[in-house]
């Protein structure tokens, strides 16, 4: 014979304060492993929507990274030739890139900041027709122009002056028309790109040339080369092709997989210190659920005595326990989710360590996330209501009742 639920109900509302107290626990236990795992969401899914399923990226063998990579212009125009490559008006859709390291002062603070700068090819706007100019206008080839990313142009300063307490008293933006120094050259801002809320749009782009030519890098040379496929399913051969090309010891990703790969690093240490801090403050969560139903326990010998005596069995008894320590769970799961639900589009930055470059990145608040925060707080409910269940089902019927 089962006891009813609405019985476990009205035995929460009675003992309000020390359900409150529970409840508060297990809510800031779920914000904080909802938060964090959002976190390393939306680090990761900043980073895999950089790369275009229809695009491919072409890396020096052995290389990691594009800070890790080299090729020259011989061997572009050899991929350049290979099969899948898609074409516009009989050009080949590619970009040879150069990646280099600039430090910016962040607005908010005033301290310098590593940003990626990418030197690009005329045609990269085909090459990833997810970027756009939003402002402004695209740079002109062999120019010193500068087009920026939205985060760039949100977050960074061209320069800044800072007072004796290192509070920020004046900054130069990123504004179309304004002139930025860096690698000993002199550059104009002409535009303002869109990436759609990938890592780009913490980039300043410019001509690949120009930008060799700046830091005094060998002419023609390049640190990877991005190539817009004539579709996804042209991946396979033009990876067999340049692969097997003599001519050639080159590596080849798609370009999503590649940037999911970037993304592991960080998204993992995320995860693992926020599940650190999650268990952490479970501990606390579970023992004022531990002391919640204790109390409860102790404060209702007599009318577990009572339904034990009516017929009830001691599963009966866990059971309803059981189920009021769950309750408890669920509400504290349901108000930390609704909770962190604030975060969900803030914007936050952090060092990508396989690039060495700050990355502006939003918070992600997922389904599946929610869904784990509550299937984490029903975990603490069940270790924190198993063992007062266990001891109600174990109170002695008779010294119970001989106290009525």
């Amino acid at each position: 014979m089962a006891i009813p639920i609405s019985y476990n109900i009205r035995s929460l509302g009675v003992r309000w304060s020390s359900t409150l107290v529970a409840v508060i626990g297990i809510a800031g236990t779920v914000g904080v492993f909802v938060a964090m795992l959002a976190l390393a969401n939306g680090f990761k899914q900043t980073l895999v929507h950089s790369g275009l399923p229809d695009n491919a990226i072409v890396l020096r063998g052995g290389a990691t990274s594009e800070m890790m990579s080299g090729m020259g212009l011989d061997q572009v125009k050899v991929i350049e030739d290979e099969p899948g490559v898609a074409r516009k008006n009989g050009q080949p859709l590619v970009s040879a890139e150069v990646v280099v390291i600039a430090a910016f002062p962040l607005k908010s603070t005033g301290t310098d900041a590593n940003v990626q700068v990418r030197g690009v090819s005329p045609q990269i706007f085909d090459v990833r027709p997810n970027v756009h100019i939003s402002k402004g206008r695209a740079f002109v080839p062999g120019h010193n122009e500068l087009i920026v990313g939205r985060n760039v142009h949100s977050t960074y300063a061209a320069s800044a002056t800072l007072d004796s307490a290192g509070h920020v008293t004046s900054s130069v933006p990123f504004d179309i028309g304004q002139t930025v120094r860096f690698g000993g050259g002199e550059w104009t801002v002409v535009g303002v790109f869109d990436a759609g809320g990938s890592a780009f749009d913490s980039e300043i782009w410019c001509d690949s040339a120009i930008l060799d030519q700046v830091y005094k890098r060998p002419q023609n040379s390049f640190q990877s080369l991005t190539v817009h496929l004539e579709s996804v399913s042209a991946y396979d051969k033009f990876k067999d092709a340049v692969t097997t090309d003599p001519r050639l010891t080159m590596q080849v990703q798609r370009e999503r997989d590649y940037y999911e790969k970037q993304s592991r690093t960080m998204s993992t240490l995320i995860t693992v210190l926020g599940g650190l801090v999650a268990i952490v403050m479970a501990v606390g969560a579970i023992l004022g659920a531990l002391n919640t139903m204790y109390s409860a326990v102790s404060e209702r010998g007599r009318e577990i005595a009572t339904m034990r005596a009516l017929g009830f069995g001691a599963g009966s008894v866990v059971t309803s326990f059981m189920i009021e320590a769950i309750c408890i769970a669920i509400i504290g799961g349901v108000v930390g989710c609704l909770a962190v639900l604030p975060v969900n589009g803030l914007t936050t930055g952090t060092m990508n360590f396989q690039t060495f470059s700050h990355l502006a990145f939003a918070f992600e608040v997922t389904p599946p996330l929610i869904i784990g925060g509550i299937l984490f707080s029903i975990l603490m409910g069940i270790l924190g209501g198993m063992p007062p269940a266990v001891r109600a089902a174990r109170s002695r019927i008779a010294v119970a009742l001989r106290e009525l």
